[in-house]
């Protein structure tokens, strides 16, 4: 059985992570100056405060799954410190509450759309996901997943 592991090999990928979120973050900062000279309902307050703390704990997720990060589902290790202690599918949850919060900023009711088919489609991809660990990982991952959340 292979052991549960943390870690985040190499500056280089810690340094790309916390590069993308910089970037993401200017261009957030960027929208919310863009569009301050609007009136700031506790709506849009609301929106702002959502998407930025799950942009914060979305690159902390991203850091702290280091080297086991792909695209496709794989199991490389099971990661379960930090966010993954409580969350196992962290990167989905704040992906969908970042556009939640971008979508109450910015007042797009139509992109509720957006977000009404990419939740399934996150839940779809985690439960992909959750198949290839549980092969991987067997009883270790089924304790892993009996305490904790999505």
């Amino acid at each position: 059985m292979q052991s549960i592991t943390w870690h985040a090999k190499g500056p280089v990928n810690v340094r790309l992570n916390v590069l993308a979120g910089v970037f993401i973050l200017a261009i957030f900062i960027f929208a919310v100056v863009k569009y301050s000279d609007q009136p700031w309902t506790p709506l849009r307050i609301t929106g702002v405060a959502i998407a930025l703390l799950s942009l914060v704990l979305l690159i902390v997720a991203r850091i702290q799954l280091g080297e086991s990060f792909s695209v496709r589902a794989e199991a490389k290790n099971l990661v379960t410190s930090g966010i993954y202690s409580r969350i196992r599918n962290p990167i989905y949850v704040f992906h969908i509450l970042m556009l939640a919060g971008i979508c109450l900023y910015f007042s797009l009711r139509w992109w509720l759309l957006i977000f009404l088919i990419l939740v399934p489609i996150q839940i779809f991809r985690a439960r992909k996901e959750e198949k290839v660990l549980a092969e991987v990982f067997g009883d270790e991952y089924q304790r892993y997943k009996a305490c904790t959340w999505f």
